[in-house]
């Protein structure tokens, strides 16, 4: 993986080819993460998750001014942002009266309701998400790293430079917490 911090570094240097030599080095695990965040929407996805990569890789590299990167993981983790500010754009995109939401989609499998999980509102967790980095901005980024990125806990730690056992200590606090937060918005 020193070959995507060099490149990183050239496109922090304002190395426009280092861009085009960075997406074939990252674009397998920037599509499994999107593919695994993408399994886990509402059914009736409009954006797939080669669409989602390209967005979001397109929102992280072609800035006007050189983007700072403090290696990898900076660059997965801001990933990670980009494609969590990608899908909730796109939730409140369809909870516009314009593209349907006032509508309630109706799952026409009767014998699958009683089981079914409830759907989670991605615009509700991002204000709830949002509410806990301005109380725990550690915690906040773990959950975006693990629940948008799809980042095992070793690599989310990693990431954020704490230990394992910290991070499974704030993953606790924090999904107590938004599930708290979500459950009082219900």
């Amino acid at each position: 993986m020193g070959d995507v911090t060099a490149i990183l570094a050239a496109i922090q240097a304002g190395d426009r080819v280092a861009a085009e030599e960075l997406l074939p080095l990252v674009y397998d695990e920037l599509r499994k993460l999107a593919a695994q965040r993408m399994a886990r929407e509402q059914p009736g996805q409009t954006l797939e998750a080669t669409a989602l990569v390209h967005e979001a890789y397109l929102r992280l590299v072609n800035v006007p001014e050189g983007q700072k990167w403090d290696g990898r993981g900076h660059f997965f983790a801001a990933a990670a942002e980009a494609m969590r500010r990608i899908l909730v754009e796109g939730a409140r995109r369809k909870d516009r009266v314009k593209y349907g939401g006032e509508r309630t989609r109706v799952v026409l499998d009767v014998g699958s309701l009683a089981d079914e999980p409830r759907d989670l509102d991605l615009v509700e967790l991002d204000e709830a998400l949002s509410r806990l980095a301005a109380e725990a901005p550690q915690k906040a980024e773990l959950v975006k790293l693990r629940f948008f990125a799809g980042l095992s806990m070793a690599e989310a730690a990693s990431t954020l430079g704490v230990s394992l056992t910290t991070a499974e200590r704030y993953w606790t606090y924090a999904r107590t917490w938004l599930y708290a937060e979500l459950a009082d918005a219900d």
